[in-house]
């Protein structure tokens, strides 16, 4: 699963596991529609292994700790279950530590799917997994949300209250888990995605590694394998966007017949759909193609593709922008090849992205927009060469892209 993406449970009972290369604390807590508790009793954890319908158990250092939950049993008005991980050593952080969730049928242990949150750093807790009721229907989420002040951060983000420690801290104790110290006091929550923040005054534009950014300072320009959040004054970018795709042939008179395509997937990497030349509407309209240049002749974009960010179906979790030639001319015949997001409503250019190397193949992948847990969608530059004609052969890869 990526961030985001859902699948629904074929079974009332499930259990979410969570295993690293280091031990972790697993907790689970019942959620009312206000996403909060309805008391300290829907928090279950070393200390409170059971309640209504969701129950702990320690792995015992051995095996991951893990929450299983009968929706059968889950009391009315109940509509998620969070399932969280920290890790056991006081101060260690996820950064260098990888955690994965496996969602298991909890009467036959079959695996339903798996989970490890991207781009872990400083956080000290993260919000893993989610079970919820949608439309009647139980449903399992993939989020990856980090907290840098530790399981307190987030169970006073959910109403639970946390006790004040004693004045001196006991050592980590032994087995049973139950006699784990409690929590530790809380600090202000911190509610930002998993991916590790920017610095608080990147670079314009903005070196390799800086982090993730946003749109707020105005147009940015990405370098290879950076990653834009379409986040403007705090909200998501959810309007009508265009990407659009350019390129010029690197020898003066020769033409060059480029494609450009967008793959839609859904959670589990899944092929959707395939918009391009040969079918300029997808998705009833929500994403559509300009059509084909035969020539590459001219400035400004040579192909555009429009994709309306808020009619798009909840099982799109990402799209990947390709561009190919047909014809069999490689990329070291095109020079000036870029791609740019614009807000259509605007005109205004948000994002640009130009290739800047070249490879003697017949594909390219340019861009992602990956949609997250909180709504948003960020924009990742690629720039990766594929040995591919048709935008069918882009499928396999760009999957492995995102």
């Amino acid at each position: 699963m990526t961030p985001g993406s859902n699948i629904p449970l074929p079974t009332a009972r499930v259990t979410v596991d969570v295993a690293a290369p280091v031990r972790l604390d697993v907790s689970g807590l019942l959620l009312t529609a206000d996403g909060k508790v309805r008391s300290d009793d829907d928090f279950i954890f070393y200390n409170q292994p059971a309640g209504p319908g969701v129950t702990y158990r320690s792995g015992g250092g051995t095996s991951p700790d893990s929450i299983t939950v009968d929706t059968s049993a889950v009391p009315p008005g109940i509509e998620k279950i969070v399932v969280t991980a920290s890790p056991d050593a006081a101060g260690q952080t996820f950064r260098g530590v990888e955690p994965t969730a496996t969602l298991r049928g909890a009467d036959d242990q079959g695996v339903l799917a798996t989970f490890t949150p991207p781009q872990l750093g400083d956080e000290t807790a993260l919000v893993v997994m989610e079970i919820y009721l949608r439309n009647g229907q139980w449903k399992a989420r993939a989020v990856g949300q980090g907290y840098a002040n530790g399981l307190a951060g987030i169970a006073t983000d959910f109403g639970v209250t946390v006790e004040e420690p004693a004045p001196a801290a006991p050592a980590a104790p032994p087995q049973p888990a139950a006699t784990q110290p409690p929590v530790t006091p809380p600090a202000p929550p911190v509610t930002a995605p998993a991916a590790p923040p920017a610095p608080p005054t990147p670079p314009a534009p903005p070196a390799p590694g800086s982090g993730k950014i946003n749109l707020d300072k105005g147009r940015v320009s990405l370098q290879k394998n950076q990653t834009v959040s379409l986040m403007k004054g705090g909200q998501p970018l959810l309007t009508q966007v265009k990407m659009g795709l350019g390129w010029e042939p690197a020898y003066r008179g020769k033409d060059i017949d480029l494609d450009a395509s967008v793959i839609a997937f859904g959670p589990q990497r899944n092929h959707i759909d395939s918009c391009y030349f040969g079918k300029l509407q997808i998705l009833n309209g929500a994403i559509r193609h300009s059509g084909d240049n035969l020539t590459g002749e001219g400035a400004g974009d040579d192909e555009v593709i429009t994709v309306d960010l808020g009619r798009l179906p909840v099982e799109v979790t990402g799209l990947v922008f390709t561009v190919n030639s047909f014809s069999g001319q490689k990329f070291t015949e095109v020079a000036k090849a870029y791609c740019r997001l614009i807000d259509a409503l605007t005109g205004e250019e948000l994002v640009r992205f130009d290739l800047t190397d070249a490879a003697p193949q017949t594909g390219v992948m340019m861009a992602k927009l990956i949609r997250q847990f909180s709504g948003e969608w960020e924009m990742t530059a690629l720039g990766e060469f594929v040995k591919s004609r048709t935008v069918r052969g882009m499928v396999k890869p760009a999957a492995q892209a995102l």
